[in-house]
C-alpha cells in the first residue's frame, strides 16, 4: 500500500541521514582524532543536505497520503495510484539531489582561512560558511530563498493536511475515531514540530552564523533525535506492524 511504500523509504532515509554524521562523530570521540579530509567534509555536507531534504519532502508526501486516506477513503485507491506514488518519490529524490548539489558546488568555490577548526560535531553548512574568507552572500541567498521554499512548502502542506483531517474528524460524532486520529496526528505533529523547529532555529532564525552550543544542540535534535523517533511514531503505533512484530517475537520464542 502507499503508506508502507512511503514508510519504507522514510526508514531508509532516516538510517542514511544519521549514518552521514553519527559514525564519524563516534569515531572521533573514541580515537580523539577530530580531523576530517576536505573531500570528506564536502561529501558529508552533500549527503547531509541531500537526506535532510528528502526527509522534508517525504514527511509532506506522507501527510498528504494520510489526508486522502481519512478524508477521501472511498477514492483512496484511485487517488493514490502506484504511478502517482512513484512520481512523488522520484520528484522528491530529484529535487533533493539538485538542492544538495547546488549547495555543494557553491561551497566548493569558496576559499578558507588558516583556521580550519569547525566548531561543530559535523561539517555543517552554516559553520563552514563562517570559516570562509570568500564572499558568502550567494550561499546565504540560496539558503534563504531555495532553502526557504524547501522548508516552507512541505511544512505548509503538512499543516494543511492535518487541518483538513482535523476538520473532517470533528464533523464526525464518533468519539472513538476522534481520539484515535487525534492520537496519531498528535504524535506526527510533535515530531514535525521538533524537526522543523530546530531546523529553522539553526538556518533561518539564528542571530548569527556562529555555531553556538544552542545551535549544536538544535542540530543534534533534528539530525539524530528526530530520525530516531520516526520509527516509534510511524511504525510502532501502527496496528499491522505491531501484529507483525508480535508474530516475529512469538516465532523467535518458539524456536528457543
Amino acid at each position: 500500500t502507499p503508506m508502507y511504500f512511503f514508510l519504507s523509504h522514510l526508514a531508509f532515509t532516516d538510517v542514511s541521514f544519521t549514518s552521514v554524521t553519527v559514525p564519524k562523530m563516534l569515531m572521533n570521540m573514541q580515537t580523539q582524532d577530530q580531523s576530517i579530509l576536505y573531500a570528506g567534509c564536502v561529501t558529508q555536507t552533500y549527503f547531509f543536505i541531500f537526506f535532510a531534504c528528502i526527509d522534508n519532502l517525504l514527511l509532506a508526501v506522507m501527510a498528504y497520503d494520510r489526508y486522502v486516506a481519512i478524508c477521501h477513503p472511498l477514492h483512496y485507491a484511485s487517488l493514490m495510484s502506484e504511478k502517482l506514488c512513484i512520481c512523488l518519490l522520484a520528484v522528491s529524490w530529484l529535487l533533493s539531489c539538485a538542492y544538495a548539489l547546488t549547495h555543494t558546488l557553491l561551497l566548493a568555490q569558496l576559499s578558507f582561512c588558516a583556521d580550519h577548526f569547525i566548531p561543530h560535531f559535523f561539517c555543517d553548512l552554516a559553520a563552514l560558511l563562517k570559516l570562509s574568507c570568500s564572499d558568502t552572500s550567494l550561499n546565504e541567498l540560496v539558503i534563504f530563498t531555495v532553502g526557504g521554499m524547501i522548508f516552507i512548502l512541505p511544512l505548509s502542506s503538512i499543516l494543511g493536511s492535518y487541518i483538513c483531517i482535523g476538520t473532517a474528524v470533528l464533523s464526525v460524532s464518533s468519539t472513538k475515531r476522534f481520539f484515535k486520529v487525534f492520537s496519531t496526528c498528535g504524535s506526527h505533529l510533535f515530531v514535525v514540530s521538533l524537526y522543523y523547529g530546530t531546523l529553522a532555529s539553526v538556518y533561518f532564525f539564528s542571530s548569527s552564523w556562529d555555531s553556538t552550543d544552542k545551535d549544536i544542540t538544535a542540530s543534534f535534535v533534528y539530525a539524530v533525535v528526530t530520525p530516531m523517533l520516526n520509527p516509534f511514531i510511524y511504525s510502532l503505533r501502527n496496528r499491522d506492524i505491531k501484529q507483525a512484530l508480535e508474530i516475529l517475537v512469538s516465532r523467535a520464542n518458539f524456536l528457543k
